[in-house]
């Protein structure tokens, strides 16, 4: 059996859920101007993805890179939600 699939399903899967509160926490405490991190992080991925021999490690590091490029989007998307009242300012930050 070939678990190549499943191992890369489950890994994105865990990724996207383990991004979700990191975005929602960088903005927080960061603000939205933390998104050159996530951006360097997913080209930084992308390319150790390029170097790597294994074809599902390399696949995992680029979701990971993907995540992170979607992460910038969602940094400012999450900005938004917080205006909105969605989810809750940071007080100790200023504007």
């Amino acid at each position: 059996m070939n678990w190549s699939g499943i191992i890369l399903g489950a890994a994105a899967f865990l990724l996207i859920g383990i991004f979700h509160p990191i975005v929602i926490k960088a903005e927080y405490y960061l603000g939205k101007g933390c998104w050159w991190i996530f951006a360097l992080a997913g080209a930084a991925l992308c390319a150790a993805s390029l170097f790597v021999q294994d074809i599902v490690f390399a696949a995992v590091l680029g979701v990971a890179g993907f995540s992170c490029f979607w992460s910038v989007h969602e940094l400012f998307q999450q900005e938004k939600r917080v205006k909105k009242g969605w989810f809750p300012t940071n007080p100790k930050r200023k504007k």
